[in-house]
């Protein structure tokens, strides 16, 4: 879990503001779900990645929640904690209407 991430310094900024640490920032990288939503995205650790880690030995529970945005190109752009993942939704395709 050596790997730097490349952070936007407003990602710095909340990480510092949400007590977020970059050993936990590396666990959400390393074993964290990915979500594709709008455009964008996510690396997040929910219920279900701490209760089936924790059989393999690892703990995740300082990371339970954690979501972390990034761009295409793997910047982090910033992160957050967010129990609830059904807030992060593939966006539902909307047909432009011209009039």
């Amino acid at each position: 879990m050596n790997q730097e991430y490349v952070l936007t310094d407003h990602a710095q900024k909340r990480m510092q503001q949400r007590h977020i640490t970059p050993h936990i920032l590396a666990q959400v990288m390393l074993h964290g779900r990915t979500i594709y939503s709008r455009g964008a995205t996510y690396r997040v650790i929910g219920r279900k990645e701490v209760a089936h880690l924790a059989t393999a030995g690892i703990d995740l529970r300082d990371a339970e929640g954690v979501q972390v945005l990034l761009t295409n190109g793997g910047t982090v752009l910033t992160t957050f904690r967010n129990h609830d993942l059904r807030k992060i939704r593939p966006s539902k395709r909307r047909h432009a209407h011209y009039h």
